[in-house]
């Protein structure tokens, strides 16, 4: 008997058991049809409404592309040769955003982000189903919204989009927009777009930012709490800011790091050790190295974000510390300036325009590295150098340091003293003020200058004067920086590098300043000048001077790879009494140095052709320099060399009838072979020739020189017309 679907008894005897199975059969063909045409026309449907919904994507697509970079323009950084960050700046909104990427932050800091923002964000394709379920569940069950769905893709849809409403109708936009961004960039391209844009509080965007100002060091390294802060505060960055709301922040913090022990990220004991680190209570400033570096690099290069500079960020900021304590023990108002340059390449490895950007009180906003100044003595070297690659002297050339009148031009020595008969090379390291003026007055001031100029560097004198003597002992004007460069002549071989600080500049190549054989011998000297107090002796080779009037005191050293710039001084070039190169700026120098390269690089060898003699064994004609003791008396009078014509200072008209004329000259008291210059070049002449023309191409003034093998030398310089 069996029982109906009714419950009552049935009269009709069963049948046997294998009609029993048939029938069973029979009667669940037609259910088992029935549910297999739903399932085909569900399968049929889900399929049609997916396929609508890539359609409608595509052409979503197409029609509104989403954005894969922000609406707004990211902040201006400078970085160093590593592109490690000297300086930021805001936004023409005043934002701070720093641009970031999954690279550079702490790879714990990004599990902990997304293990607490998004668990799924590796699996869906922009949009996480589950989430979105529970969400909507846990919604209807409490009759609010409990939590979130959105997705980090969501969220950076919706921080590229810059439209903060959370509407219904922003939630749907934002789920299209993240399956677009999905379709476009990599989980990693996602993942830095929200780290650059995702907001922490005030003006802060993006974690380099917050990171910054709230515990002031760059997002790669984290701690365990600075990181599961950093996690925190996007979800309420204004409530939760550190500097304003401390206490929020550190219950928002710690609500992180429990989640993570309860996800299996941290273990209880990291937690712990998280939850005992101090909260931030304020912001802390940017950045701020290499600022005036940086201003002229943004100002060259205004429509970039990021600038790379050959800068070196520690050894930058170890000169600007040491700028300025020495300029705070110096006085008010006194500045400092450092520049360390490469001398192989040019390349600026540290350039320290002030002490203190925000300085008032010593003009800090001015850039000294770049300013033009009275350089004093440092351009000694440069005499001695031309006058050893002329072959009117050598280092061990006799040189009288006795009271001397060049004209109306008296000069004397710094201590008012003389010291009668000195080497060149004594001359040099001492830094006697005759000697150098009489090499100059053999060289020819013109011919110094010429030669500056051809490798770049312009000397600043009083428009329309000529080079004169006075040049030769600070009268006239120069770069910090392009001094810098003209010392590298002195281990290059005689090659100065032209100075670059942005990395991505196009590099020039190195110009011929002088002969190999000069600039070894004036780094030989140079390596023998005596150190300042308390420093090591025969660590760099090194030349001070200091101006007239006691405004400028500088330090020019360099070693076998690097050269090193000092200036000292005030801004406003008011005297400063007292202010000495060697008690000033040498120390400076020395302590400038040893941050640059602990171990001193050697020097360059002796380049053939480099004689190594006393004065004794010197060839006749460089023992004494001509024109000093018994040689100067057969050089006096009608005898001595000169200029005939034209006389020093003269106008001289070549244009006759509009024709253009050649410029003559003629020489007297010469008894041998002569050479002559124009400009400090030379310019071939018949052999004892004394007199002749030649062309001046233009207007301005010229430099003639004329030079005997005895070493004796003439100089005129005219205005040509």
């Amino acid at each position: 008997m069996i029982r109906d679907h009714d419950g009552g008894d049935d009269a009709v005897a069963a049948p046997d058991a294998t009609a029993t199975v048939i029938t069973d059969h029979a009667r669940r063909r037609p259910r088992l049809g029935r549910l297999l045409a739903w399932t085909g026309a569900a399968a049929v449907s889900l399929a049609l409404v997916a396929g609508g919904g890539v359609v409608a994507l595509l052409a979503l697509d197409r029609a509104y592309p989403p954005r894969t970079t922000p609406s707004a323009p990211a902040s201006t950084i400078v970085v160093d040769h590593d592109g490690r960050l000297l300086t930021a700046y805001t936004t023409a909104d005043g934002r701070w955003r720093l641009p970031a990427d999954v690279v550079s932050v702490d790879p714990r800091y990004l599990k902990m982000l997304v293990a607490y923002e998004d668990r799924r964000f590796h699996e869906h394709a922009g949009v996480d189903p589950l989430a979105t379920g529970r969400a909507a569940l846990q919604a209807l069950a409490n009759g609010r919204i409990v939590s979130g769905a959105s997705t980090l893709t969501m969220q950076t849809a919706r921080l590229v989009e810059g439209r903060p409403e959370r509407t219904l109708a922003r939630k749907l936009m934002e789920s299209g927009r993240a399956l677009q961004l999905e379709r476009r960039l990599s989980k990693d391209e996602i993942l830095s777009l929200y780290l650059a844009l995702a907001p922490y509080g005030g003006n802060l965007e993006g974690v380099r930012a917050a990171s910054l100002a709230y515990f002031g060091r760059e997002p790669d390294r984290l701690t365990i709490g600075q990181a599961a802060l950093l996690v925190a505060l996007p979800q309420s960055p204004e409530w939760r800011r550190p500097d304003r709301h401390p206490e929020a922040a550190r219950t928002a913090r710690d609500r992180v790091l429990d989640r993570m022990v309860g996800l299996r990220v941290l273990t209880a004991d990291e937690a712990a050790a998280g939850k005992r680190e101090e909260v931030p209570t304020g912001r802390l400033a940017f950045p701020r190295l290499a600022a005036h570096a940086s201003r002229s690099a943004i100002e060259a290069r205004p429509d970039e974000r990021i600038v790379r500079l050959t800068i070196d960020r520690d050894l930058q900021a170890a000169l600007e510390a040491l700028a300025r304590e020495r300029t705070a023990a110096l006085g008010q108002k006194l500045s400092a300036a450092i520049v360390v340059m490469d001398a192989e390449t040019g390349s600026i490895a540290a350039r320290v325009g002030s002490p203190e950007l925000l300085d008032d009180a010593r003009a800090g906003h001015v850039d000294m590295s770049l300013a033009v100044r009275s350089p004093g003595s440092t351009l000694k070297p440069f005499i001695y150098a031309l006058a050893f690659e002329a072959g009117i002297a050598h280092p061990e050339t006799l040189i009288e340091d006795r009271p001397s009148a060049f004209g109306s031009y008296a000069p004397k020595n710094f201590d008012q003293s003389f010291m009668g008969t000195v080497t060149a090379r004594e001359a040099l390291r001492q830094s006697l003020n005759v000697p150098a003026v009489k090499l100059l007055d053999a060289v020819g001031p013109t011919r110094l200058a010429v030669r500056l100029a051809d490798v770049g560097v312009e000397l600043a004198l009083p428009r329309p004067e000529a080079p004169t003597l006075a040049i030769g002992l600070g009268g006239v004007g120069i770069r910090l920086v392009d001094l810098t460069a003209l010392y590298a002549a002195f281990v290059g071989g005689g090659f100065a590098p032209v100075p670059f600080e942005v990395a991505d500049a196009p590099k020039e190549p190195a110009r011929r300043l002088i002969d190999p054989v000069a600039a070894w011998y004036v780094a030989d000297i140079l390596a023998g000048t005596p150190p300042p107090a308390n420093a090591a002796r025969h660590r760099i080779a090194f030349k001070t001077g200091t101006s007239y009037g006691y405004r400028d005191a500088w330090a020019i050293g360099f070693d076998g790879r690097h050269v090193v710039g000092v200036w000292v001084g005030r801004p406003d070039g008011a005297a400063v009494p007292g202010l000495v190169a060697r008690t000033a700026a040498a120390p400076l120098l020395f302590d400038a140095f040893a941050r640059v390269s602990p171990r001193r690089a050697p020097l360059p060898r002796a380049p053939g052709g480099a004689l190594i003699a006393t004065t004794g064994t010197l060839p006749p004609t460089l023992v004494r320099l001509g024109g000093d003791g018994a040689a100067g008396e057969a050089n006096t009078g009608a005898s001595r060399l000169h200029f005939a014509y034209p006389p020093d200072g003269a106008r001289v008209s070549l244009d006759a009838g509009g024709i253009r004329q050649p410029l003559a000259w003629r020489i007297e008291g010469a008894g041998a072979a002569v050479s002559l210059l124009v400009d400090g070049k030379p310019v071939p002449i018949p052999s004892h020739r004394r007199a002749g023309s030649l062309t001046v191409p233009q207007r301005g003034f010229v430099r003639l020189t004329v030079i005997d093998p005895t070493g004796a030398a003439d100089s005129v310089t005219v205005f040509v017309e």
